[in-house]
């Protein structure tokens, strides 16, 4: 009988000890699988950030490859990683539509797992992906479309414009050129409803500061020849010949101003949206005297000169504000998730609103309830051949417009958020 006893008991202390073996080794399989602190804060252990712009058409070097770059330096300077997860880059050419920008947005979100989509050159696609992003309640931040609407009437609780708008652009150009003594207006404006948009707003500008319109000309989308257009400006005697227009259409503009002696015959010529890449593709001879406004120059100050190096070194080229804007909005996008301590869409989306934006492109940035980031803006004069001293140093400062002036309030801007 004590036979029977001792081998029952050995058989319980086997039962037993073969029990906390599977209890340590299940325990473990579970420590394996379960997610690390870093990874319980973010959806699924990465942060996905995509640049959606135009990378082969009339934008191409507007934003293009030059912001994908720009965005992956805010990764590497931010250390490539947010509360221990690694920030991945995709990037993606919309082709300037709505429909294909959509789509690509779509897929990125739903199979892609994406976060955060930046850039979005060219207005339609911008409220195409805004819409998505609303419903998806994921992030979007604009450097490369114009239009006040994203934070206007079409704002979103998850949308954010960031480098420029076509109320910023006029006001700066517009209103600051009139103060200068460019007090008698013939605007060169593309026919449809951006260029009509930018003449509109810059013409409110001028009359705003005691200017004058004397005339308009319409000419169609993609026009190659500008010559009986530049003929009527230049016939109207104005001071200032306004391009509200933007890409082929203002450097095709620009080119022939040049060879009727626009600039050289005393008138102003004014680009209500033009930036240091397509004045690099025009060269000096042709782009000298033309007045324009960028909300970045890679040679403001010692913070924009360091940035503008490190980007010329990856590119070749020195950044405009559509690419020095796309670095600010990825790194202040980082910045915001650190803070909030998740990539939850809500507490980021709050955390870009509360913080403010102080980076190589902005000095005492803050961003406005309906998702507008406001920043000073800038007057320049494209230099002469003769005054430039290295490559790209093209831009003459002519005035500084604070942001509290350049960009509507909240309550101008129409957005619903600010009900």
């Amino acid at each position: 009988m004590a036979g029977i006893v001792t081998i029952r008991a050995r058989i319980r202390r086997i039962a037993l000890a073969a029990a906390a073996v599977s209890a340590l080794a299940a325990h473990g399989a579970h420590a394996q699988e379960k997610p690390g602190p870093a990874a319980g804060k973010i959806s699924d252990g990465v942060v996905r950030i995509g640049v959606l712009n135009d990378q082969s058409g009339v934008y191409a070097d507007f934003g293009g490859k030059g912001s994908v770059a720009a965005a992956r330096l805010a990764i590497e300077d931010f250390g490539g990683k947010v509360l221990g997860a690694p920030v991945e880059l995709i990037d993606a050419d919309h082709q300037n539509k709505a429909d294909i920008a959509a789509g690509i947005a779509r897929r990125w979100y739903d199979a892609d797992k994406v976060d955060a989509i930046v850039e979005l050159t060219s207005s339609s696609a911008a409220l195409a992906v805004q819409q998505l992003t609303r419903e998806k309640k994921r992030i979007n931040i604009v450097t490369g479309a114009a239009t006040s609407e994203l934070t206007g009437k079409q704002c979103s609780p998850y949308g954010f414009h960031w480098a420029f708008d076509t109320h910023a652009m006029a006001k700066a150009v517009g209103g600051a050129l009139v103060e200068q003594g460019g007090k008698d207006w013939f605007f060169l404006t593309a026919d449809y409803a951006f260029g009509h948009s930018l003449e509109e707003q810059t013409a409110k500008f001028v009359k705003s500061k005691g200017g004058n319109v004397v005339g308009q000309v319409r000419h169609p989308l993609n026009a190659s020849d500008f010559s009986s257009f530049l003929l009527q400006a230049q016939n109207s005697g104005a001071k200032v010949i306004g391009l509200a227009n933007a890409g082929m259409d203002t450097s095709n503009a620009i080119k022939q101003a040049a060879e009727f002696g626009i600039v050289q015959g005393g008138q102003r010529l004014a680009s209500l949206l033009v930036t240091l890449s397509e004045v690099h593709g025009l060269g000096l001879p042709a782009a000298n005297g033309l007045v324009l406004s960028e909300g970045f120059y890679w040679d403001l100050d010692d913070k924009a000169r360091a940035f503008g190096q490190r980007y010329q070194k990856i590119t070749g080229r020195m950044p405009n504000m559509i690419q020095a804007g796309t670095y600010s909005a990825v790194l202040q996008y980082l910045k915001a998730i650190e803070a909030a301590g998740t990539d939850d869409a809500d507490a980021v989306a709050a955390k870009l609103r509360a913080m403010p934006v102080e980076d190589a492109f902005s000095r005492n940035g803050k961003v406005l309830a309906n998702g507008r980031m406001i920043h000073d803006m800038y007057l320049f004069e494209v230099k002469k051949p003769s005054e430039s001293k290295q490559a790209f140093d093209y831009y003459k400062l002519l005035a500084t417009i604070p942001g509290s002036q350049a960009f509507m309030t909240v309550e101008e801007s129409g957005c619903p958020l600010a009900k």
